[in-house]
């Protein structure tokens, strides 16, 4: 076999950095090095890989082609050393992305019954997992340039070279302030709030990219039409303690507002729209290595029950 992995580490570092002297930086060789490295890739595969635009190199479609190969090569790499630094008592090292209500409302209780079979036993080991907890769209990135070994979203994704798998159902729910929750219920006994006045209050709104702010769009714009006012904000924990100041209405996951809504912070409020129930998803590349660690996982997530 001519190939070699660090020919490819070092053609997929340029691939992300877009110079031989950046990728050298990133893999601890010279310039001169990975140019020579590239070079040899280049003329044992017969085809260049990018084009060459002053000092920057750009990938072409013969790298693109070759890219997703070359990092599924080298994450399979990856996994038997880290497989092999793991000591047979110790939970297996595993790299887990999670969009922020689920990363930061449920994964901490699937981590704990998954890790609870190794606590008798780990106590005198050293043993790392990696958790990386962003919108759906940064999960998916990650797990699409083999960064992560398995993602957890809240919002179906569309990238091909993903599998994604619906999990379990999380229920959307719309909660205000309790003195905002009573004006809107004003003057209606049955304390149901009108298609009119949702379409008045102020929206409190998870970015772009999001998988909550998919679900909601998905669920509420063919009723609302659109959000007239809308502070938009960055994580499901800021938007819940914005509610709770009185700046708006929210719609978030019913394990975000859980405690504010049982101390009466905030207050769930009924509407004429039917419940939104959103599933969410594991993703994982379509090339990734299906490791003992990555099955263990995938068989705890079957059956986990979250309360």
């Amino acid at each position: 076999m001519r190939l070699t992995l660090r020919q490819l580490q070092i053609f997929a570092a340029i691939a992300r950095n877009g110079s031989t002297a950046a990728a050298g930086d990133e893999v601890g060789l010279s310039q001169s090095a990975s140019s020579a490295a590239l070079n040899e890739l280049e003329r044992l595969l017969s085809r260049p890989l990018f084009d060459r635009t002053g000092k920057r190199l750009v990938i072409n479609e013969n790298g693109r082609l070759l890219l997703p190969k070359a990092l599924a090569l080298l994450d399979a790499a990856a996994d038997i050393e880290r497989e092999a630094d793991c000591l047979e008592n110790s939970p297996p090292p595993l790299r887990i992305g999670a969009s922020t209500t689920i990363g930061n409302h449920v994964l901490p209780q699937v981590l704990q019954q998954y890790l609870a079979r190794w606590t008798t036993h780990s106590s005198t080991t050293d043993w790392h997992t990696r958790i990386m907890i962003g919108n759906t769209a940064e999960v998916c990135r990650m797990v699409c340039a083999f960064e992560l070994d398995i993602g957890l979203i809240e919002g179906p994704s569309h990238e091909p070279d993903l599998q994604t798998r619906p999990w379990v159902n999380d229920e959307l729910v719309l909660v205000a302030a309790p003195a905002m929750a009573a004006k809107m219920q004003a003057n209606n006994a049955s304390g149901v709030v009108s298609l009119r006045r949702l379409q008045a209050q102020v929206w409190l709104l998870r970015e772009q990219g999001s998988g909550t702010r998919m679900a909601m769009d998905a669920a509420l714009l063919p009723s609302l039409h659109t959000y007239r006012k809308s502070i938009e904000l960055g994580s499901s924990e800021a938007i819940k303690y914005a509610a709770a100041q009185g700046l708006g209405i929210a719609c978030v996951s019913q394990w975000v507002v859980s405690e504010m809504v049982q101390s009466g912070k905030l207050v769930r409020l009924q509407t004429s729209l039917p419940r939104l129930i959103r599933p969410f998803y594991i993703v994982m590349h379509r090339d990734k290595a299906p490791t003992h660690a990555l099955h263990n996982l995938l068989t705890q997530l079957s059956t986990v029950n979250l309360t």
